[in-house]
């Protein structure tokens, strides 16, 4: 897949006639696929190449400037893999600043639609464009020129729920990760690479894997949850407890990720990691003695175990 970076004001032009996907896909979920497996199907049809443009940063970033900085169920690099084993042929990457965001929605038709030569759009029901989000998809035909044609992909839900990144990102606050999959179309990932902690699991029994998250993403809520961790370009089974390790600090700032393989011991320090999320077990709490939490993690283990034993890890 070809990843085609884009600023304002454009300096290229497309030269590929294409068959566009419209949307800012943050989580690449079911409903994204149903719009790109669309644009494929009409891109096939016609002969020509199925694209997807997407934007750089979200534009609520931009237009309302949040105090802290937004977490991505699938930042860039992530969405980029995603779409790449989606079959799409390219991906355009617009830079959403200030500029771009003033655009009138006939000066994006032009300029981002027509001038990179797109025969055909498709996009959800309830895509917007242009400043304000003043272009829709019922003004998109007038926008068009008569250039391309348009395909709009109604909403996709699971039972009475619109399948959304809103409605994931309220999933994964909760710690909800088992459900994700019937959403998303895959389990929950978060990368990161394997760092120094104060190697306190092993002198208790438990060595874990403490994992630096190397881009925004969510992270579930404070718990414990089964897991598998790919390292190596091999899937490991494990427990993981994400916290501030009350029984043993209590001013942490940030929250810690550590996980805990079963059967493993080998050094993986600075290896890069994807830890996948398939269950939550519990709560974080705070121990008494260090014997309750050694008899605790045993239970952690034991119900993860029997989770995987249950549920074959993919």
């Amino acid at each position: 897949m070809d990843v085609i970076h884009l600023t304002y004001p454009l300096k290229i032009r497309n030269e590929k006639p294409t068959v566009l996907a419209l949307g800012y896909f943050d989580g690449v979920h079911i409903g994204h696929q149903k719009v790109i497996e669309t644009a494929k199907k009409v891109a096939m049809e016609k002969g020509l190449l199925t694209s997807v443009m997407t934007f750089n940063p979200h534009p609520k970033e931009v237009l309302r400037k949040p105090t802290e900085p937004m977490m991505y169920i699938t930042p860039l690099e992530k969405k980029i893999e995603v779409l790449s084993q989606l079959g799409v042929d390219q991906l355009f990457v617009v830079q959403f600043d200030q500029s771009f965001s003033k655009l009138t929605p006939q000066q994006f038709v032009d300029d981002y639609l027509i001038n990179m030569h797109v025969q055909h759009v498709v996009a959800g029901f309830d895509y917007s464009y242009g400043h304000l989000g003043k272009g829709t998809m019922e003004t998109l035909p007038f926008h068009s020129r008569g250039v391309f044609g348009q395909t709009t992909v109604n909403k996709v839900q699971l039972g009475e729920l619109k399948i959304s990144s809103t409605l994931i990102r309220s999933k994964i606050v909760d710690g909800a990760v088992d459900e994700l999959p019937e959403l998303l179309g895959r389990n929950y990932v978060v990368e990161g690479v394997v760092v120094h902690g104060d190697k306190r699991g092993r002198t208790i029994g438990f060595p874990t894997a403490n994992i630096k998250v190397t881009n925004r993403y969510m992270i579930p809520k404070l718990g414990v949850y089964a897991v598998t961790l790919d390292v190596k370009g091999t899937l490991h089974e494990g427990v993981c407890n994400i916290g501030y390790r009350p029984t043993f600090k209590d001013e942490e700032v940030m929250p810690t990720i550590e996980v805990h393989l079963f059967d493993f011991n080998e050094d993986i320090y600075d290896e890069a990691i994807s830890l996948t999320f398939h269950q939550y077990i519990r709560t974080e709490k705070k121990f008494g003695s260090m014997d309750e939490l050694i008899t605790q993690i045993e239970l952690d283990k034991n119900a993860a175990e029997r989770y995987f034993q249950l549920n074959k890890a993919k």
